[in-house]
């Protein structure tokens, strides 16, 4: 991310991602915050947020009527309501991610950019092939602020493929 870009937050309440994106593309870049939950306005008119469900038609459709131009950088920290049921957890967090990648797929500009949380588990290994299939570098994070047991990890996808 940087100077200038426009940027997709999913899961973006309470916000702070979305005020770390907005200090790095300043104010000729753009940051649209996506979630659920309502997200406290901010004084900056390059912010915009919606209250939507990721997973549905609607949500995308909303996203792509405020966008300025294609994206360079979506990003998702959704996280499902945890039940405390492993495989249950694990799996609508894929589906989270997946449905975050669909949206990355039809907004991003061709060498965007895309970065996801995901729980480690069984199907992750077939989530990490397919953001495979569209990006030219993809990286697995874990980041040293998670706690050690936690089975957090992000996807870091770079360059979009040309379609």
């Amino acid at each position: 991310m940087q100077h200038g870009d426009v940027v997709i937050d999913l899961g973006a309440a309470p916000g702070g991602w979305l005020q770390a994106a907005r200090k790095t593309v300043g104010s000729k870049g753009f940051v649209l915050g996506v979630d659920l939950k309502s997200i406290e306005c901010f004084p900056h008119n390059n912010i915009r947020t919606i209250v939507g469900d990721l997973t549905e038609l609607e949500t995308l459709k909303q996203i792509l009527t405020m966008l300025p131009r294609k994206v360079d950088v979506v990003m998702s920290d959704a996280s499902p309501n945890i039940s405390g049921v492993w495989e249950v957890d694990h799996a609508r967090q894929i589906d989270l991610a997946e449905q975050s990648l669909e949206i990355a797929l039809k907004t991003l500009r061709s060498s965007g950019s895309f970065f996801v949380k995901v729980f480690e588990g069984d199907l992750l290994k077939d989530f990490i092939a397919k953001v495979k299939e569209h990006f030219e570098v993809v990286k697995i994070i874990k980041p040293k602020a998670s706690r050690a047991k936690s089975a957090e990890l992000f996807i870091l996808g770079m360059r979009l493929k040309k379609v």
